[in-house]
């Protein structure tokens, strides 16, 4: 590929979020200059985020794999031979073809979430390579699985209000996100309906940007949003509140769900959650009397212990209290299933092989497993920085008879244990297709500049993989290329021909559907189902069931790892170099004798994290917060917050309860052994 000076190529952004931006990037000299947001998107268009916009720091980074490389010293040690990708690719064939030889095709696990969420790197090559082998399958529950289970069971994933709509409500609820640092794009709309006079209400156990602008911010304790939002159910239908008329012609299972929240008063409620009764009745009375009434459910409910009973209570709210119907009226989850894709460029059927919860990594690799796991093959993840109870994974990496193969961008935490390393283009080198799941949209991404060293697309890596093990087959894509022509003819309602048109494919039922209005529940029936008898039976105490929190006098603060404004999940977490900071109250700080800046030792049964103290009023007594994403080369012990995170899993979804982690914290000394800890 030749680009020209001075030439702007117009392209999209993958990555794990839900706005997927257009993007105008210029070159200098054949490199990156300038990452600006590109007009293809009306939503998007404006401004983006400042993790794309510093994107070239990544691509031109010293940590940026250029080359494969075999490792030379111990895991962890990051140190490589650099190799050619024919020896590379000979090793990676030679190990999977010795685990399948020796303990059987399952005993290769591949690895892989959200470091991407294009259409052609991820499950395209990748799944059929790993499904005609017969690898084991691999259950993606760090995000979203929960949220997921229930939004499925429950509407059958119809699509949700998007970001254009929220100009138009009455009301606004965020629930669990914060979407200044994950979903910029939404805040502007907010603040649009917010002029027009829209009231705005914040569930988050943190002061984040919008809650310390909002009308109401109620800073639940983590694990009991379902309290609150059952409490909302039985202050509906106990006031007669609940729109009957609604509830008999598009739902099921109402009056099930009645019986569940009976017991949920607001005073009881309130209690359980550490908020104020009548903060809480307030809640109540502004959702039953706003019209129209949206809320945006985020992730951030679900990663505890009750997380799919939250979810689900939540999702019912528009339902019992007649929110459907207008414009600016019902709820936001995700849009990802909007398109309905079946994926049928994949070309090959799912073995009826073991599944493997990610979130248990670490027993996995850990505990006797038949068979036992011998090749990890990770690829757009990051498991040491992103799955839970670390300490457990990072043994499971150092065994001496695990080959693990890490293909990716950079030198991950990951990367740094692999035995084989394959470096991976960014998505400004290679061609792709970006779906939103905030706004409805398909974007073709465009490659601007050459892939640096050596680095080849995902496509174009499994598919020789799969030449060389002899399972590929004649019409099969082979490259990114043929690959995307194939996602091109795969996808429905003609968005593939306005793809290659230059165009921007439409949905049948349009860029900002009206929910039971445009777009209906996707179950059997049509009707939305309150009470799934499958989530019942799943859930341990049944669906809408509460566990207690899981605190103890030895661990009583709650600590949370939310989304920040510096990476992607983990990715880019390479980039920031300064050191972490844990987030406790004042209160909390005090009672420890914790002053700004001190070196601090956050701990539990599981691992410890050693990092500086902010005192912030930001977030709530009881819980701390520390970044998700983070690197070991952000603390001052090479831990991070998920070497404090139980690998239990939630109540629905297997998802992974990351908000489930129960600490200490204490003032220690700086590492260099000062006598005065405090770090300025």
């Amino acid at each position: 590929m030749t680009r020209l000076p001075g030439h702007v190529v117009e392209t999209a952004c993958p990555l794990d979020c839900p706005d997927s931006c257009s993007l105008s990037v210029s070159l200098a000299g054949g490199r990156l200059s300038a990452i600006d947001a590109g007009g293809a998107n009306p939503v998007t268009g404006g401004f983006i985020c400042a993790k794309v916009r510093r994107f070239a720091d990544r691509v031109y980074g010293p940590d940026r794999l250029l080359q494969p490389g075999f490792r030379l010293g111990p895991p962890g040690s990051g140190t490589f031979r650099w190799v050619s990708w024919d020896e590379a690719l000979d090793r990676v064939v030679s190990a999977m073809r010795e685990a399948r030889d020796g303990w059987g095709a399952a005993s290769v696990l591949p690895y892989c979430y959200g470091g991407s969420n294009g259409l052609l790197s991820q499950d395209s090559a990748d799944a059929r390579l790993f499904r005609r082998f017969g690898a084991s399958r691999l259950a993606r529950t760090l995000c979203a699985a929960v949220t997921g289970a229930a939004y499925e069971s429950m509407y059958g994933k119809m699509p949700s209000v998007t970001y254009q709509d929220y100009r138009h409500a009455a009301l606004i609820v965020v629930w669990g996100a914060n979407p200044s640092a994950s979903g910029p794009h939404l805040v502007p709309y907010i603040r649009e309906a917010r002029s027009a006079g829209a009231k705005l209400v914040v569930v988050d156990p943190r002061a984040t940007p919008l809650a310390r602008g909002a009308d109401l911010h109620l800073a639940v304790r983590p694990g009991t949003d379902v309290a609150v939002a059952l409490a909302l159910h039985r202050h509906l239908f106990e006031h007669a509140l609940a729109d009957q008329r609604f509830l008999d012609a598009h739902a099921t299972g109402a009056e099930r769900l009645r019986a569940r929240a009976l017991p949920w008063t607001v005073d009881r409620a309130a209690e359980v959650a550490g908020v104020r009764a009548d903060d809480l009745a307030r809640f109540a009375d502004l959702y039953a009397q706003s019209a129209p009434a949206l809320i945006r459910c985020g992730w951030g409910l679900e990663r505890n212990r009750n997380g799919g009973s939250a979810a689900a209570a939540i999702l019912a709210l528009p339902a019992v209290a007649g929110k459907f119907g207008v414009r600016g009226g019902g709820f936001t989850l995700s849009n990802s299933a909007a398109w309905g894709l079946a994926k049928p460029w994949i070309g090959a059927e799912e073995p009826p092989t073991r599944v493997i919860n990610m979130a248990h990594l670490g027993r996995v690799l850990t505990e006797p497993l038949d068979p036992p796991v011998k090749v990890l093959f990770v690829y757009n993840c990051n498991p040491l920085a992103t799955a839970p109870n670390q300490n457990l994974v990072r043994r499971g990496l150092a065994r001496a008879d695990l080959t693990t193969i890490v293909f990716d961008q950079v030198l991950t935490d990951t990367a740094r244990h692999a035995d084989i390393v394959l470096p991976a283009p960014t998505f400004l080198e290679q061609y792709d297709l970006a779906r939103s799941y905030g706004a409805i949209g398909l974007q073709l991404v465009r490659p601007v500049i050459d892939a640096c060293g050596s680095a080849r697309p995902n496509v174009d890596v499994f598919a020789e993989i799969e030449a060389r093990l002899g399972l590929d087959r004649p019409g099969d894509a082979r490259d990114e290329l043929d690959m995307m022509l194939r996602v091109l003819d795969g996808l429905p309602a003609g968005a593939g021909a306005a793809l290659r048109d230059g165009a921007r494919p439409a949905l049948p039922c349009g860029e900002a559907p009206i929910q039971f209005v445009d777009v209906f529940p996707g179950t059997p029936d049509g009707k939305i189902r309150l009470f799934p008898d499958e989530l019942d039976r799943e859930a341990p105490l049944g669906l809408y069931g509460f566990q207690p929190d899981p605190a103890t006098a030895r661990h009583p603060l709650a600590l949370i790892s939310p989304a920040s404004d510096a990476t992607i999940s983990s990715s880019l977490g390479e980039l920031a170099r300064s050191t972490a900071r844990l987030a406790i109250h004042p209160d909390d700080a005090r009672a420890r004798g914790i002053a700004e800046g001190d070196s601090i030792r956050v701990y539990n049964d599981l691992g410890s994290v050693t990092c500086l103290a902010s005192i912030s009023p930001e977030v709530r007594t009881g819980a701390v917060s520390l970044p998700k994403g983070l690197w070991g080369r952000r603390t001052l012990n090479g831990s991070t917050a998920n070497a404090l995170t139980p690998d239990t899993l939630s109540d629905l979804g297997g998802g992974a309860c990351f908000n489930d982690a129960r600490v200490e914290v204490e003032r220690v000394a700086p590492p260099d052994g000062r006598a005065d800890a405090r770090v300025h």
